[in-house]
């Protein structure tokens, strides 16, 4: 084989090399469907969507939950104030206004509907995209808490 065809093999090969990087930092978004762990047991809570706006905002709404022993998919936030009072946690917007930052995602807020109360909130994905750690906290990011969301391909994980 000539030096050129040998220059130009490698150069291709490089190139789909290239590409597969490129595919695998597009993964790196979190944007997609999220399963949500239960800190105590370790079972799945819920299933989060979370998508961009046309601002370059994110969002992230419950669309799925897994039920306690005695509860059904028509849960309500009972503990929320206002407007979502009552409403049923499936469908309900929990995360809003997160903007993007060098590799992660902040100035947002995140409501827990478990007790109704709204945190400001920062995103950052990891494991090539297969992990979002998520960290709510009131005041100042040192005093919170952390969770580990992990990705689904479908919506019902």
């Amino acid at each position: 084989m000539s030096s050129y065809k040998k220059f130009f093999m490698f150069v291709f090969i490089f190139l789909m090399g290239l590409t597969r990087v490129f595919a695998v930092s597009n993964d790196a978004t979190p944007i997609g469907y999220w399963k949500t762990i239960d800190d105590v047991t370790g079972k799945p809570k819920s299933i989060i969507q979370i998508w961009k706006t046309s601002d370059h905002i994110l969002m992230g709404k419950v669309i799925h939950i897994y039920p306690k022993p005695g509860e059904d998919q028509t849960k309500r936030c009972d503990a929320c104030q206002g407007a979502l009072h009552n409403q049923p946690v499936v469908g309900m917007v929990i995360l809003s206004g997160l903007k993007s930052e060098t590799k992660q995602w902040g100035h947002g807020r995140i409501l827990d509907p478990e007790n109704g109360k709204t945190y400001s909130c920062s995103l950052r994905v990891s494991e090539n995209g297969a992990k979002l750690n998520v960290h709510g906290y009131i005041g100042i990011p040192l005093f919170g808490r952390s969770q580990t969301w992990e990705r689904v391909d479908q919506m019902t994980g």
